[in-house]
Formats: C-alpha cells, structure tokens, sequence
C-alpha cells in the first residue's frame, strides 16, 4: 500500500484525483484528522476501507478550534509518521492544507451549530466547535465523498457534524465509529501521550467511573444521583471534572430521574493538565 498512496496539498490537486475516481465509477471515504495517529484514527480508515473504493485522509492541525490557552502550540505533530501509517493502514490519497490553503487572507465564514453546542465541551471550550464545524464543512465540500467517518469517543463533535450536515444539504453520509481503548480501558486520544506516568495509572478510573454509572442508570439509578456519585469518585480520585452527565443520545438533551430509554454518560475531567473525555452508552434493563 505505501508505494501506491498519493500525497496532496492543494484543493486543486485534491479535486483532481477525486475526478480521476469518480471518472470510473469508484466510491470515496474520508477520514478527517489533526495527525498524531494512534490505532483509533486507524480503525477510522478501517471502517472506510471497508465501505469505499477509495479512501481519502487529511490531516491537519486546525488553529480555529483550539481555545488561547490550549494546546494548539504542542499539539503533537510528525507527519512523515502519520503518513506511514495511513499508507500501511490502506488509504489511498492523504491530504495535508497548509493553514493558508484552509483559511486564506480575508477568510471570514464560520459555521455555528446551536443548541448542540452549547453545554458540555461547548461551554468549557468557548468557540471550539464553530471551528470544528468551520473546518468540517470545509473538508467535507473540498472532497466531496460519498460518506466520511468520525469517532464516537469525541460524541458530542459527532452529533454536531450530522446537524450540520443534515441543516446545510451536504450530500455526506456521516459514519459513527466505535471508542478503540487500551487493555485497560483508556479511549485512545493523541492526547494521552501528556500524561504522566502516575497520571497514566490514574486515567483508566474515567472509563471505570462512567460504566459504573452507566451500570447504576441500567438498574433504575435516578439521573441525578448517578452523575454525583461518578463526580465524587472522579474528584476523589485526583481528577478536576468538568462534568458527568447523562444525556440523550439523539438530542444531548438532559435527562432526570430514571432512565426509559436509551442514554449516553459522557464526561470530562483534568488529571493535571490534561483534559480527558470519554463515553458509554446505556438503556434500563428490562424488569
């Protein structure tokens, strides 16, 4: 696979081969990524290998979403890397803009997606979706595939990318794709690598918690009471919360007292200076 991917970098050229493709009839997934590959992204090609002809990946580090106090300036980057990997893994094309080829002089669009975004990773990270949905949109009307796959550990970005999707007729089909997780639990996140490594043995406790939230709900657990306990053993055990909450999976609307349906726990929390997030689905039991 790794003599025959190609590498772009312009919109141009990005389009052309796409029309070298779709010229024979071929179907085209693409998977959108910040670089700093682990298995999840992976699994994302997988997944899209498995549902296309051709398999399209672009990476690229998108200032727009990082708030002025996050990481933008470390994110970790190592492209030629990335590339090997996605050539191994079995994409045919990566893409790699330049900031200058995503957001030009004079460039002033931003697309907002309300009511999904407004609580959540959307209230502790002020702006950060509109720069995921800016870039998304973008990514999607420069490639054009037929359908796009992107991770559920990241739940809440994914329900805001089929809202806008959905709200602005692009002609995409949005694939969920499941958490990849260490042995013990940890969601792979490029993030992981900041940890430390007495924060590293602390970190599986977020996955632990969750599920045993999930589990609570699942026995009839009220909402309320689940997501406190899961905040009181996260605070205890070292973590700074940003929320536990419990929310349906469609909407991101709250849920109170017990669950009559399907749900999604979801949570993020600090262990230093790390911003963790995670999720698992649940549903009451049949009594």
């Amino acid at each position: 696979m790794a003599s025959t991917m190609a590498t772009v970098r312009t919109v141009q050229d990005l389009r052309a081969q796409i029309a070298k493709w779709r010229a024979s009839g071929d179907t085209v997934g693409l998977v959108t990524t910040m670089g700093a590959l682990h298995a999840g992204h992976l699994s994302l090609i997988a997944l899209a290998r498995s549902n296309a002809d051709r398999v399209v990946a672009s990476i690229f580090v998108n200032p727009t979403q990082f708030g002025p106090k996050e990481d933008f300036a470390r994110y970790p980057r190592d492209e030629a890397n990335d590339v090997a990997k996605l050539a191994e893994a079995g994409a045919d094309l990566v893409y790699i803009p330049d900031r200058g080829e995503m957001y030009p002089p004079g460039f002033t669009t931003r697309v907002i997606v309300q009511d999904l975004t407004e609580d959540l990773c959307g209230a502790a990270r002020p702006n950060h979706f509109e720069g995921v949905a800016t870039v998304v949109t973008k990514l999607l009307l420069q490639c054009a595939p037929d359908f796009a796959v992107f991770g559920e550990k990241d739940y809440q970005q994914l329900l805001v990318i089929k809202r806008l999707v959905s709200d602005l007729n692009i002609p995409v089909r949005i694939m969920g794709a499941p958490i990849v997780r260490e042995e013990d639990g940890v969601a792979l996140s490029s993030r992981n690598s900041y940890l430390s490594p007495a924060e590293r043995k602390t970190a599986p406790l977020l996955c632990r918690t969750l599920s045993a939230v999930a589990a609570d709900l699942a026995n009839g657990e009220g909402c309320d009471a689940a997501s406190s306990a899961g905040r009181f053993k996260l605070e205890a055990a070292g973590f700074r919360v940003d929320y536990v909450a419990i929310r349906d999976p469609e909407t991101l609307e709250p849920l109170f007292g017990p669950i009559r349906g399907p749900a999604r726990v979801l949570g993020a929390a600090y262990l230093g200076a790390t911003r963790l997030i995670d999720n698992v689905p649940t549903a009451p039991k049949n009594r």
